[in-house]
């Protein structure tokens, strides 16, 4: 007897802590405010996207935004000096966008439409 009900057990935790039909079930108001997250992520545009990286450029925190922003999306197309150090141009094929980022400090340094090899200095100092 001892054996099936360390069987049953097992098979119980593995239960909960494998699916998440239990927790819809308890929670249903949860899973629905993150469906609705994603589909507001998605539906902005490129210049909404920019904005948001402009008003975040320079302070610590902003590459997060600009990987959430632009997740899977970004090719980097140039380094060049600048920041504390050297900065990457990343470009977004589908939104046809360039962001600079200093690395050293995970930063953004500059953003702009269109396709950027190299930024003037004075926009990614």
């Amino acid at each position: 007897m001892k054996l099936t009900s360390l069987v049953t057990s097992i098979a119980l935790f593995g239960l909960f802590t494998v699916s998440d039909v239990p927790f819809k079930a308890i929670y249903p108001s949860l899973t629905q405010v993150s469906a609705q997250e994603v589909k507001v992520a998605s539906g902005e545009t490129s210049q909404q996207k920019i904005n948001q990286l402009l008003a975040v450029k320079g302070k610590p925190g902003s590459a997060k935004l600009m990987r959430k922003l632009y997740a899977k999306d970004l090719t980097p197309i140039g380094i060049q000096a600048g920041g504390a150090g050297r900065v990457v141009n990343l470009y977004s094929k589908v939104n046809n966008t360039t962001i600079s980022l200093c690395t050293t400090y995970d930063v953004i340094v500059a953003v702009k439409k269109g396709k950027i090899a190299k930024f003037a200095f004075a926009e990614v100092k």
